[in-house]
């Protein structure tokens, strides 16, 4: 199944449930929330992006607790969950997608 597939058939899963749906990234800089929005009607259901590519942005945005940034590091099962938290916290969605990670072929942090 191609991206603009799979983005397709998460709008409509959507819209049949009545969902709302906020998005959280950060390694991926917006390439989701991108993928959604490129398709005709998906105002009905997305929300909101929110790109938070640091970890100020991630604190600052979605209310990742610097407590857990310390402890666990940007690419984390704890700060994904914060992410999503956070994106429903600050949005109009029901549903939220984070993601974080490390992109690029060599890896790592700055």
């Amino acid at each position: 199944m191609s991206n603009a597939e799979l983005a397709i058939a998460l709008l409509q899963a959507c819209q049949q449930r009545g969902i709302m749906l906020a998005t959280a990234e950060s390694c991926t800089g917006g390439l989701i929330i991108a993928a959604l929005t490129d398709i005709a009607g998906s105002s009905a259901v997305v929300d909101r992006g929110f790109i938070t590519y640091s970890n100020e942005a991630k604190m600052e945005m979605l209310g990742v607790s610097a407590a857990t940034l310390n402890a666990h590091g940007a690419v984390a099962r704890e700060t994904v969950l914060e992410m999503a938290a956070g994106a429903l916290a600050h949005s109009r969605a029901s549903l939220s997608l984070a993601v974080t990670g490390i992109a690029g072929p060599s890896g790592g942090s700055a």
